[in-house]
Parts: structure tokens; C-alpha cells; sequence
């Protein structure tokens, strides 16, 4: 890997510190010895899964995202806890999100959202073996969402319709098109 276009910190500026992210400004120096100020998001990383039935369709959580001022259909996810394994949490939130348990969890891939000006890392997991939990997680107090049970064509025309808006969720049913013996 190159280092040669490496910024080095100069300052930090923290502008905001919130339960869920943080935002800094950073002055750096660029390659050309010049400075340049970027708006950093501090992220925690945070985990989706693809829950698969053994009917072969996926389950899909849908719910209102205020900052899109819509709703819309997503695998489950969320973000990690100060501490936590991304596997933890990937079982975690695929019981609170869906009321389901995975026989088995599969690390698909790591990816970041937003690297331009965010560090969020999301780590895509796959779920087959479920099974609905006797007693589930409970759910956290501000997620308000419905199941939805869909096979890979729906999903698509979900995609089409832009039902399925958000990227971890487009790459999930793209995965799962490509990958013809699930």
C-alpha cells in the first residue's frame, strides 16, 4: 500500500460528540505540504445480516429512517456495542430485529459506508438454520419495524421499486442472486 499519499493530523477539532456517532474537523497536512480541513464521522462499526429460511426466502425488517423522511426495507442490522464481537452482534440484533436465532453465521465480507468522510465499517454476516427464539431479545424501545418473508426475485423488484434503498441491503440481494445454490 502506497503511503505516499498519506495526510498527517495537525489539528482536531471536535464538534459533536453523540450517543451513535461524533464528528470532528481536521486540519491536515496534504502531500504537497499544503493544508486541507476534513469533516471526519466517528462510527462504531456496526453488523447486517442476511437471514435465510429454509424455504429459501430472506427475512427483511421494514422501518422509518428519519434522516431518508421514509421507510424503507432493509436487512437486519446494527451497530456495535462498546466491547462487543461483530459476531455477538450479529446474533444479537438478528434476535431483537427479527425474533429469530441462526444455527449458523457465515462473515461474508467488511465494508466501509461512507469512506470519503465516515469510518463506519459494516461486517456482513449470513444466517441459515432459524429458528423463531421461545422468548426473544426485546427489541430496542425506539425500533418500530414489520417482517417481511421474500424470495430473491422480490427482493430484486424491491430493489427496482427502490423499496430496498440503502447500500448493505442492495449488496445483500445482489449477493444472493449471485450465489445460486442458497
Amino acid at each position: 500500500m502506497s503511503h505516499r499519499f498519506n495526510e498527517k493530523t495537525i489539528n482536531r477539532e471536535t464538534i459533536f460528540e453523540g450517543k451513535v456517532i461524533s464528528l470532528h474537523v481536521d486540519e491536515v497536512e496534504l502531500p504537497n505540504g499544503k493544508t486541507s480541513k476534513r469533516e471526519i464521522v466517528k462510527h462504531p462499526g456496526a453488523v447486517a445480516v442476511i437471514p435465510i429460511l429454509d424455504n429459501g426466502k430472506i427475512i427483511l425488517v421494514e422501518q422509518y429512517r428519519k434522516a431518508l423522511e421514509r421507510t424503507i426495507v432493509e436487512i437486519p442490522a446494527g451497530k456495535l456495542e462498546k466491547g462487543e464481537e461483530p459476531e455477538n452482534t450479529a446474533r444479537r440484533e438478528l434476535e431483537e430485529e427479527t425474533g429469530y436465532q441462526c444455527e449458523t453465521l457465515e462473515h461474508l465480507i467488511s465494508f466501509y459506508t461512507s469512506p470519503g468522510f465516515a469510518d463506519e465499517i459494516i461486517h456482513l454476516y449470513l444466517a441459515k438454520g432459524l429458528t423463531k427464539a421461545e422468548v426473544p431479545l426485546a427489541a430496542d424501545e425506539d425500533e418500530f419495524v414489520d417482517l417481511l418473508e421474500v424470495s430473491i426475485e422480490e427482493a430484486e423488484e424491491l430493489v427496482r421499486t427502490k423499496k430496498i434503498y440503502d447500500a448493505k441491503t442492495a449488496y445483500a440481494v445482489l449477493y444472493l442472486k449471485l450465489q445460486k445454490g442458497l
